[in-house]
């Protein structure tokens, strides 16, 4: 997105953005993983489980989200069979969620 009147600039600019459109969807906790490195003793990731459809069959994905969390979040992280909001960018040939990214604890309206 740019500002219609701005001059084009070499360098990052306030007057143009990028927007990039994610989807999102929420899954089940039913593993935690604990990090290394940095995160040694913390969170690392969660291993998460989400029901699908695929030509008539219900196949139960289990894939890991390792990013998104804060530092409290990793210390106190969601319990196990909690639903999550996550975003992701597109899925894969295997249809599993791409660059998946940990968004929120889920919140029934």
């Amino acid at each position: 997105m740019r500002r219609v009147l701005a001059p084009y600039e070499r360098t990052r600019s306030p007057n143009a953005l990028k927007l990039k459109a994610y989807s999102d969807a929420e899954c089940k906790v039913v593993a935690h993983n604990t990090g290394k490195g940095k995160y040694a003793g913390k969170l690392g990731s969660l291993t998460c489980e989400q029901e699908t459809a695929t030509k008539d069959t219900p196949r139960l994905m289990r894939f890991k989200i390792g990013s998104g969390f804060s530092d409290k979040e990793r210390q106190d992280p969601p319990p196990l069979g909690s639903i999550i909001t996550y975003k992701f960018y597109g899925t894969t040939k295997n249809g599993l969620p791409r660059f998946a990214v940990f968004h929120r604890i889920y919140q029934n309206p």
